[in-house]
């Protein structure tokens, strides 16, 4: 089912409200792509194998994210189709940290990266293998990075602060701290939702000072290991990432010449997106596998120890969640119909537009216990919060709803729940679930 916003005056929607009579949608603008991944079966979206109505009957109450396995599994398998067999794929924990989704990560891909001593806590307990855990985060404080060297997991460097801290816990616990350097390269990650590379950056060591970095490293007897660039994320133009690889691993090339020791791992970041919004397209992976293939055979040849990696955060998980919240009010307001919910986004801060959007763009959403609902009109969802910006769904042409029903929130298992506002205004908090 595709999902349209309505924003013009050109198509009538058919409302059983008189009140609602009038609403308009245009056809002209653009379509979501398609949110096929979950079933629908009496009309009701079907998540991890359940109805949904049945799945919030299990679940208590209202609101809460549910994550399905099954597209976890099924995501990862299709990445392993694309990606060459000798490219590592890890897990960018940031975009889900839920501890059941991360313990259900561990069986499926290489590696993690953790960006605080908290999520390292989460995939530690999870049961996944210290050797391909990684750190990265621009302010690791004294007590992470001990933390980092005892638990014998990798860390990014990403400032001469860092080596020589991590020269004097070495010393005093006797464990050589294993590292990488996270290089600020001399470019740009064009078309990016978030740059997180090039220019001047709170990100990672400035290439040009990487040499003088690899020396004190040398000097301070750490373990070296690699090189991490990490340029953005949420990009859907596969010539864009193309670019940024081949980029990325010219620049990893150029300084393992100043390396104290044979570079172990290189990790090119991912920046894989995800369509969030109308217009956008799903990701074409074809011409990022050929670019992939093209640069092992380069690294079989170029950096023989090198093992290459590829970090993924939100285009492992995010299609795989959704966010549900139950409509409590449906009220007229000068002809424009709002649904009230018992959601908002203290829960889920990035459907509201404020987390990132320069513009604010809808999410997919739909009444999900009337997926196949004949009678559809133009609304307004928003949450229970007091302020203007609780706003979920901005009218959007929608199956007509009432008091009961349960709004549902497409793509997203990623950055939902943990880059939300928990306690602004003391709402209870949403429930989690992996179904």
């Amino acid at each position: 089912m595709a999902y349209r916003e309505a924003k013009t005056a050109n198509a009538k929607i058919a409302s059983p409200y008189p009140e609602a009579v009038g609403m308009t949608q245009s056809s002209a603008l653009p379509l979501h792509v398609p949110m096929s991944q979950f079933p629908v079966e009496s009309g009701e979206l079907v998540v991890g194998g359940m109805r949904l109505g049945r799945l919030a009957a299990r679940v208590g109450r209202t609101p809460f994210y549910a994550y399905d396995r099954s597209l976890l599994g099924r995501r990862v398998a299709e990445l392993r189709t694309v990606l060459p067999g000798v490219v590592r794929l890890h897990y960018a924990v940031k975009a889900n940290p839920m501890p059941a989704l991360v313990g259900h990560m561990v069986g499926l891909v290489d590696g993690f990266d953790v960006a605080s001593a908290g999520e390292l806590k989460i995939v530690l307990d999870a049961g996944a293998d210290p050797r391909e855990i990684s750190f990265a985060g621009p302010g690791k404080s004294r007590q992470e990075l001990a933390q980092a060297v005892a638990a014998g997991i990798l860390i990014n460097i990403e400032s001469f602060r860092e080596v020589s801290e991590l020269a004097e816990i070495s010393q005093a616990t006797g464990v050589a701290a294993r590292v990488a350097v996270r290089v600020n390269p001399d470019f740009e990650f064009k078309s990016s939702g978030m740059r997180m590379g090039g220019g001047p950056k709170q990100f990672g060591v400035d290439s040009e000072r990487v040499p003088e970095l690899l020396a004190e490293i040398g000097r301070a007897g750490l373990g070296f290991e690699g090189f991490h660039l990490f340029t953005g994320s949420q990009n859907l133009k596969a010539e864009t990432i193309v670019e940024a690889q081949c980029n990325s691993y010219d620049v990893a090339l150029r300084l393992a010449e100043y390396a104290p020791s044979p570079v172990k791992s290189l990790n090119l970041f991912g920046g894989f997106g995800i369509p969030y919004f109308p217009g956008d397209q799903r990701l074409d992976l074809a011409p990022i596998r050929d670019n992939l293939s093209a640069l092992a055979q380069r690294a079989a040849q170029e950096m023989p120890t090198a093992a290459l990696i590829i970090e993924l955060g939100r285009h492992l998980v995010g299609e795989a969640g959704i966010y549900v919240c139950r409509i409590v009010d449906r009220k007229i307001s000068r002809g424009q119909v709002f649904l009230v919910t018992d959601g908002g986004l203290h829960h889920h801060l990035a459907v509201s537009g404020n987390f990132g959007q320069v513009v604010r763009k809808n999410y997919p959403a739909a009444i999900g216990n009337k997926m196949n609902a004949p009678t559809r009109e133009v609304a307004t969802i928003v949450g229970s919060l007091c302020t203007p910006l609780d706003l979920l769904a901005e009218r959007m042409d929608m199956a007509v709803a009432e008091p009961g029903d349960l709004v549902v929130i497409f793509q997203s298992g990623a950055y939902g729940m943990t880059a939300s506002p928990q306690a602004f205004l003391s709402h209870p908090p949403a429930i989690e679930v992996l179904v």
